[in-house]
């Protein structure tokens, strides 16, 4: 699976999203025959989480299995891509009954989408600020996105291996990725419209 998410790795947001900003940008794309050093995301130091709104409060929930592998030129990240795919299953949100439910056909249905996944088209810096446009799929439906975010450093850890951090966001509206059902409860929905993916993301060089 070739799909691009440095784009994920790079972000979280220097000023308010809301889904109605996130238009189909595609950026200048870098040569795959570039990217020639690979970085492998540390799930222990990383994070992919998620927020929506319940009511009139928020839950919040995060995934439990994903990956990522993030290719660069070098220590160069500027113009780097990442494969990423994440497990449906694993999805959390301390309350096991929900759990069930979002991983039910009334949300994920992971048994027809065990994944969900991130391929970028290409990305702009200014300075540690990051922006990049990608493709997301989440239950078999493509759209383009916009993440936005900051490159959090570079450094070598205990082990004498390079690591590079980002941390990353992006609001989407969970309809247009077939997350349809809702409910609502004294005229109130049960769930929001938008959701909010944020990525916090320690890489650490393979070569």
């Amino acid at each position: 699976m070739k799909t691009t998410i440095l784009a994920v790795a790079a972000l979280l947001a220097t000023a308010p999203l809301s889904a109605q900003t996130v238009r189909p940008v595609i950026y200048p794309a870098p040569s795959d025959k570039a990217m020639t050093t690979t970085w492998k995301v540390d799930l222990v130091h990383s994070r992919l989480s998620f927020r929506v709104r319940h009511l009139v409060g928020k839950v919040e929930g995060n995934f439990g299995a994903w990956d990522a592998v993030i290719r660069t030129n070098g220590s160069d990240w500027t113009r780097g891509t990442a494969d990423v795919a994440v497990k449906t299953a694993t999805i959390a949100t301390r309350n096991a009954q929900r759990d069930a439910d979002l991983r039910s056909k009334r949300f994920f249905d992971v048994k027809a989408h065990p994944e969900m996944t991130f391929m970028s088209t290409g990305m702009i810096r200014t300075d540690d600020v990051v922006e990049m446009g990608g493709l997301l799929t989440i239950k078999g439906v493509t759209k383009p996105v916009v993440l936005r975010g900051l490159f959090l450093g570079r450094g070598k850890g205990a082990d004498g291996r390079e690591r590079m951090g980002f941390e990353a966001s992006t609001i989407i509206k969970r309809k247009d990725f077939g997350l349809v059902y809702n409910d609502a409860i004294g005229g109130l929905p049960i769930v929001g419209d938008e959701a909010t993916i944020t990525i916090e993301i320690e890489a650490v060089r393979a070569n």
